[in-house]
């Protein structure tokens, strides 16, 4: 069956009424899935596509969606059906016209949204389910210690996938792991409902409400989040002077930013290749020094 017809067919029993795609256009910007925009009836649907096997990404894209929903601090693609049709995993979104922060009071919004989303916060770190962070599994096993939890849930998991490319790698960042608790002597973070995944290419203007989209949520400290956006650029600094006047930060961010940074450089050391091999060698390096201090 054509792709058309197939996820007509799935989109009118997830809505409980007919919907037919008049018309169907490639839409770019997606370096991992296909993606398409459906059109018909006044209406308007973004759906990705990609092999069977990758459904689990596509049903923990949707369940922290429905998250960041419910927290209704930002505008979302609010998700309407994933699963497997014609060998193919599917994950229809609702469709929203996006487009990039460009002026002052846009930035200022989104630093103002994202603190408003960190204000809603659990009882425990991470997360009901297990979910991905680009096409890596990311382990969401609950704790009572952020410490502990960032050190088996993010950082050790990093450093085995990488430890066939540098001996020095996983010494030092198996070191780092034991030592983590050093960071937060004097900081308990709350465990705030994070995006997961905040570079500038997931957040942008969706009229005139700041919008994010392909999250990988959890509880966690707030600062992962900041951290990230830091991490490639694209924020302007109106973005963090509204998010500290709405939420100030505590002391020592900039030391957590390298460590909460680390993860994403090893992520993409263990995605792309060897190009991050010495960057996450000399954050290790900058870290453990720190500590010593």
């Amino acid at each position: 069956m054509p792709v058309r017809a197939s996820l007509s067919a799935e989109i009118s029993r997830a809505l409980g009424r007919p919907f037919r795609a008049e018309a169907v256009r490639e839409a770019g910007g997606g370096c991992s899935h296909r993606a398409l925009v459906l059109e018909g009836g006044g209406e308007r649907w973004f759906a990705k596509l990609n092999a069977a096997d990758a459904l689990p990404l596509f049903e923990a894209e949707q369940d922290g969606l429905a998250a960041l929903a419910q927290a209704d601090a930002l505008r979302v693609p609010r998700p309407l059906c994933s699963g497997v049709l014609d060998g193919q995993a599917f994950l229809v979104l609702e469709f929203l016209e996006l487009r990039p922060l460009a002026l002052r009071e846009e930035a200022v919004a989104c630093g103002r949204a994202l603190a408003a989303l960190h204000r809603h916060t659990g009882t425990r770190y991470g997360w009901r389910r297990d979910n991905f962070i680009g096409a890596t599994p990311q382990i969401n096993t609950e704790a009572e210690s952020w410490p502990r939890f960032f050190a088996q849930a993010r950082l050790l998991p990093q450093i085995e996938r990488a430890a066939a490319r540098s001996a020095a790698l996983r010494k030092g960042g198996e070191s780092l792991a034991e030592k983590l608790p050093a960071f937060f002597l004097d900081y308990r973070p709350q465990a705030s409902l994070l995006h997961g995944d905040l570079w500038h290419g997931n957040m942008a203007m969706s009229g005139n409400a700041p919008a994010v989209f392909d999250p990988a949520a959890y509880y966690g400290d707030r600062e992962t989040d900041l951290a990230m956006t830091e991490l490639f650029g694209g924020f302007p600094e109106a973005f963090y002077a509204a998010y500290r006047e709405a939420w100030p930060l505590a002391e020592g961010y900039e030391s957590r930013k390298a460590l909460y940074n680390l993860y994403h450089v090893l992520n993409h050391l263990n995605l792309f290749g060897s190009g991050y091999l010495r960057q996450a060698e000399r954050m290790i390096e900058r870290l453990l020094a720190e500590l010593r201090g």
